[in-house]
């Protein structure tokens, strides 16, 4: 990996800018892909021009795009009183520090489904990408906890348009729509009949308002390994395992963390490796063998195409996530 300055044509026209050189293959959009909260994410936006965020940094707030550049480069520029902290995370969120050789490494690789072994080999451009930013990440998978994700995301964009704020300008390139996430201090003072016009449960509101109470030191924990984080993290009542796991894959680009408790994800792992349905504790054993990789697995998996049949009526109501 390799950090150069941006061309002068696309630092002129930004406020801080970049160019980042991956080691090797690397696809901007399957990396930040998994950051989105649907397709209608209103922090997110995606289209010729590039990939378009936009987020609060301690220095404020920022309009970050990137683009693919000649040789598989990464061009970042940034507006906004936020440029210059976002611009110097770029590598981490763009997935620097996701290392695969291990999980790569031919013995290893060996040890692996076909299935995985095949995605991999299709994909070897994706990274886990690291956004270093709890609170971004807790409150949108706090909202996802007891209810379907449809409802959860209808709930999110409009708090998000209702709360948030639009992004700094960029002149006239900038994406219609593109909104900043509340800051801890803007989700808390969201009255609860606001909460309940975005059809969130007053569960599920408490738990944000416990969660963000302790902001400063939720952010802090972005600095210590993933599995302390979410240790940590559960130290709240109503964040549990799948929401500490849910968070650290986003915040830490973690490898490993598996969210026990979704109540798809069990059943889609054991159809994908065995062909049959299993619970948590299943889905634990099934992927035991490569620990550490876990969530290479199933981000594998989920990249392989695979479909898990259809068993009986859908749910309506995934209330498997009580923390």
């Amino acid at each position: 990996m390799t950090i150069a300055a941006a061309p002068a044509r696309l630092a002129a026209a930004a406020d801080a800018s970049l160019r980042w050189h991956p080691d090797g293959p690397y696809s901007l959009q399957q990396t930040l892909g998994t950051l989105l909260r649907g397709t209608g994410d209103p922090s997110f936006a995606s289209g010729p021009d590039g990939f378009w965020t936009a987020f609060t940094t301690p220095d404020g707030p920022v309009s970050l795009r990137l683009t693919g550049a000649a040789g598989g480069a990464v061009d970042a520029q940034a507006w906004g009183p936020g440029s210059g902290a976002a611009i110097a995370g770029v590598p981490r969120l763009l997935g620097a520090g996701d290392d695969w050789s291990a999980f790569d490494e031919p013995g290893f690789h060996a040890t692996l489904p076909r299935m995985v072994r095949e995605a991999r080999r299709r994909n070897p451009a994706v990274r886990l990408p690291s956004t270093g930013r709890i609170v971004d990440a807790l409150v949108p998978t706090i909202l996802e906890q007891k209810v379907t994700v449809i409802e959860a995301r209808r709930g999110y964009r409009y708090l998000m348009y209702r709360y948030g704020s639009a992004a700094p300008a960029a002149g006239s390139a900038a994406p219609a729509g593109l909104r900043v996430q509340p800051t801890a201090e803007q989700w808390l003072r969201i009255p609860s009949w606001e909460w309940h016009k975005a059809g969130v449960g007053p569960q599920r509101s408490a738990t944000v308002m416990r969660a963000l109470r302790s902001a400063v030191a939720l952010e802090r924990l972005a600095a210590l390994p993933s599995t302390e984080a979410a240790s940590k993290m559960q130290v709240i009542p109503g964040i549990g395992v799948w929401s500490a796991a849910e968070v650290v894959q986003r915040t830490h680009g973690c490898p490993d963390s598996i969210a026990v408790g979704d109540y798809h994800l069990a059943a889609y792992v054991g159809a994908a490796l065995t062909g049959r349905r299993t619970d948590d504790e299943g889905m634990l054993a099934l992927l035991e063998p490569w620990k550490g990789h876990r969530q290479r697995v199933v981000r594998m998996i989920g990249l392989s195409g695979f479909r898990k049949p259809t068993f009986g009526p859908r749910m309506t109501i995934q209330d498997h996530r009580g923390h």
